[in-house]
């Protein structure tokens, strides 16, 4: 084993697509000119004080785990200018078709990371996130590729370690399968609370939650997402 696949397996494997179709000229311009100002630097140590990546004064720090098209993010984004986004997703051509939405609103109050979730969470200090959003992820349906899901039980401690205590996180998926398979690791948590008190809780969307293409596309073909809330203890 080299040593390139050694830091690789020690940091815990990626499964998933980093690309799909080729980018037209408009997009790869975006990735290679509009990118490197949003994304992080993970080659320097993070900031003690994270709101101090923004080029707009923001209060508290929100990060949404593979954003896909984008669209949650940058709706949260623009409803509230007064906190930092950071939006993490290995897809190029999600990240491309943020980065139109971002130029074209204006949006400030972003940042990027462009790669794995867990080299990201490495990353940021302890207790520096407000909420954390993970929404669809792959749910790797096949038995013998649950092990590839992003929630597990290790990763539950390290969305913990950096979720500031009283600090949510917020689940959704379109597969029953994966909402319960989720929702026992974070209950079996010592470090969070599942904060549901009746069926809707879990059933209909969060307040003021603007959905994403792929639940609409879930739910047009017949399949119900599950909305689960955890807060940091």
């Amino acid at each position: 084993m080299n040593a390139e696949t050694s830091a690789h397996k020690s940091r815990g494997a990626f499964f998933g697509r980093r690309k799909g179709h080729a980018l037209r000229k408009g997009q790869a311009g975006l990735i290679n000119n509009l990118l490197p100002g949003f994304s992080l630097d993970l080659s320097q140590a993070a900031p003690s004080d994270l709101r101090s990546l923004f080029a707009v004064p923001v209060r508290q720090i929100r990060l949404e785990i593979g954003f896909g098209g984008g669209e949650n993010l940058l709706h949260e984004a623009k409803e509230n200018p007064e906190i930092g986004f950071i939006g993490c997703d290995p897809y190029l051509n999600g990240m491309a078709k943020l980065l139109a939405a971002i130029r074209a609103e204006g949006v400030k109050n972003i940042r990027l990371h462009h790669g794995d979730a867990l080299e990201l969470l490495n990353w940021l200090p302890e207790k520096a996130l407000e909420r954390i959003d993970i929404l669809y992820p792959d749910p790797w349906p096949k038995r013998r590729h649950w092990k590839r899901r992003f929630i597990s039980e290790d990763r539950v401690s390290r969305l913990a370690r950096v979720l500031t205590k009283g600090g949510c996180l917020r689940f959704a998926t379109d597969i029953p399968d994966y909402a319960e398979w989720g929702l026992l690791r974070f209950i079996r948590s010592p470090f969070f609370y599942w904060t549901a008190e009746r069926a809707d809780d879990w059933r209909k969307p969060w307040p003021g939650f603007p959905g994403t293409r792929y639940e609409a596309k879930a739910i047009k073909e017949g399949r119900h997402p599950t909305y689960l809330s955890f807060q940091r203890l």
